[in-house]
């Protein structure tokens, strides 16, 4: 009958721990929040931090003795409820590889699982649960027959293992989605990247096939217009720049503009030997 008891509390308690959930996060998100990790409308981890306060008191009688201090319950359940909130969050993540909340921003956290003002929250929830609720419970247990604790957590107990097997079942066809969808997203991303690769390669291949290209149409432009300035010298001119060993660079022009006037005047520079060679034979 206890363990019906308990358990009747249990869901009783997961239920309106979803609904306390449900309106904040409402008011916080501004729309209709369904919180929870069950599809049914209870949030387990409230009615297991409540149960595991009930035994607990129940257990060590000092602790429901009228002269313990209220800061004992308040550190009670506020330690209790930040090992329960961890211990959850860590087990959903490895078990489902997904978070249902994170304290991340919240100041004072611990890896976003846990975070000191949410465990101060539950404290002070922790004491008002203690000093109403356990008792106002405790005088409803003894006006309600033994025999509807047990047929209402047999209804119960089958409502919440069916519930919980169809959300095991869901998520673990959800997490396989996901998987299917990442490993289709790897393998387009692959088709893609060499199908781009093999783009870029014949870009290449096409730019490097212009670019010699047009490194021979530069070299023959920097030929004829050696040969033609070479030509269109003067005697005094083509003088004048044999006596030249090479021109400085400028600071007023860049290392390439630099480069490619000294290669023009070296050009121009041997066609205007090579035509005062051939005048001397003419």
């Amino acid at each position: 009958m206890i363990v019906a008891m308990l358990f009747v509390e249990f869901i009783f308690y997961s239920f309106l721990g979803w609904v306390w959930e449900s309106i904040y996060c409402t008011i916080i998100e501004k729309k209709w929040a369904d919180r929870g990790f069950l599809f049914g409308p209870i949030c387990p981890i409230y009615g297991s931090c409540v149960i595991g306060v009930t035994v607990l008191f129940s257990l060590i009688p000092a602790l429901t003795d009228p002269t313990f201090p209220v800061w004992g319950i308040f550190i009670i359940c506020l330690i209790g409820s930040a090992i329960a909130e961890f211990a959850t969050s860590w087990v959903l993540e490895k078990r489902f590889n997904a978070r249902w909340w994170d304290y991340s921003s919240m100041p004072l956290n611990i890896q976003g699982r846990i975070c000191l003002p949410v465990s101060i929250c539950f404290g002070l929830a922790g004491v008002a649960i203690v000093k109403w609720l356990l008792p106002f419970m405790s005088g409803l247990h003894q006006t309600i027959p033994e025999i509807i604790y047990v047929i209402l957590g047999l209804v119960l107990a089958g409502i919440f293992g069916a519930d919980f097997a169809l959300t095991e079942a869901s998520l673990s066809s959800l997490l396989k989605d996901v998987e299917r969808m990442h490993a289709e997203f790897c393998e387009k991303s692959q088709a893609n990247y060499e199908k781009v690769h093999d783009e870029v390669v014949s870009i290449e291949t096409r730019v490097n096939e212009g670019k010699q290209a047009m490194a021979e149409r530069v070299s023959g432009a920097k030929e004829n217009l050696s040969k033609l300035h070479a030509s269109g010298l003067s005697f005094n001119e083509r003088r004048i720049l044999g006596s030249i060993d090479r021109f400085t660079p400028s600071k007023k022009r860049t290392d390439d503009q630099n480069n490619t006037r000294l290669m023009l005047t070296k050009e121009m520079k041997s066609f205007a030997r090579e035509h005062k060679a051939k005048r001397k034979d003419a």
